[in-house]
């Protein structure tokens, strides 16, 4: 689409430090293996609670929530959506099971990602699996409870020759090599949601592509660090970005830079520094293991959840979670204001 026209990837002058980050994202993309090797037991559990983070996160962006332990059993097939929320938090789970496990055989066209979408929508029937069919604006809601539009993205009529022109673009831009797929990708996904194909859902679609794309250009750092949780803790950086490189889109005269930076270096390049970092916190020693769920409760809010904390602390067992909280509850530090697995907690 706008991006991929003729000449536009070409052109992009790219900063010294967007150069640095792309040179980065080689190095720790080459570590992958090494990671693997050296901590498999802590790729497993990192892994295993990304995909939550990740169905969690992704969804609580676009507005749907639902208690962690409800999330958490839906993630791991142990119960059943029951509310419109949990339905659209199973569809994510699939699909996002889908890209992990069947990436390397797929083929990505307009289809795959209505396919996607149909899936996405899978309990909700008659929702999911069509382009938009009437026009739908980006807008933002005032501090007065006003709304005014951000942008008007692609009309319904012109939703489908815009996706086929969009992935042809991204198709011949990819088999001539010429552009960086860490340039690409994140091209692919500003014009996806400049088009705004869906009438909903369009969000956790560019999410989803956006796994999909890094896994089969070998980025495979979203196994383990949920770029959704990412994203969502840098969220005005989301929104902003998408703003400004979104100016001047309809006429390909929008500057791709804002939205490079933020992709690649505070998601993608957060992401692997948190892995590395991971990495190193989970094979240290018991005493340090301590010290990282005190450093995590200090930089979570006054008020928080156990959930919250046991997020943060991936690897640390249930009982050192405890033992920690139960010092500080005895020197005063914090207190428990309910019980339970969505205990809340207050520093004192």
């Amino acid at each position: 689409m706008k991006s991929f026209q003729p000449g536009f990837l070409e052109s992009v002058a790219l900063p010294p430090r967007l150069v640095q980050t792309i040179r980065l994202l080689g190095e720790f993309k080459g570590k992958q293996d090494m990671f693997a090797r050296q901590h498999p037991q802590v790729l497993g559990q990192l892994r295993e609670a990304a995909v939550i983070q990740s169905t969690e996160s992704s969804n609580r962006l676009e507005g749907v929530r639902a208690p962690y332990a409800r999330i958490r059993d839906l993630v791991q097939g142990k119960t059943t959506p029951r509310n419109r929320s949990e339905q659209e938090i199973a569809g994510y789970r699939d699909v996002l099971s889908t890209i992990h496990v069947h990436h390397e055989g797929m083929t990505f066209t307009p289809g795959l990602v209505l396919q996607f979408h149909r899936d996405l929508y899978q309990f909700l029937p008659g929702q999911g699996g069509r382009w938009k069919l009437t026009d739908n604006d980006i807008t933002e809601t005032r501090p007065d409870g006003s709304t005014f539009v951000r942008f008007k993205p692609v009309p319904a009529f012109l939703t489908a020759k815009s996706m086929e022109e969009l992935h042809e673009g991204y198709a011949r831009a990819r088999e001539a090599q010429e552009v960086d797929p860490l340039i690409l990708i994140p091209a692919y996904v500003l014009d996806f949601l400049c088009i705004h194909p869906f009438l909903d859902g369009n969000g956790r679609m560019a999410r989803l592509l956006t796994l999909l794309l890094l896994y089969r250009e070998g980025y495979e750092v979203g196994r383990f660090i949920s770029l959704e949780q990412v994203v969502e803790a840098n969220r005005d950086g989301y929104y902003g970005s998408l703003y400004e490189s979104s100016q001047g889109w309809h006429e390909g005269l929008h500057s791709l830079v804002p939205w490079l930076e933020y992709f690649l270096g505070v998601v993608l390049l957060g992401a692997y520094r948190q892995l590395e970092a991971r990495t190193g916190e989970l094979t240290a020693t018991k005493g340090a293991k301590k010290e990282m769920v005190l450093n995590a409760i200090a930089r979570l809010p006054e008020e928080f959840r156990w959930a919250d904390l046991e997020q943060i602390c991936v690897g640390i067992s249930h009982s050192t979670i405890r033992r920690v909280l139960d010092e500080l509850k005895a020197q005063g530090v914090v207190q428990c204001a309910s019980q339970g697995r969505d205990a809340v907690w207050r520093k004192s």
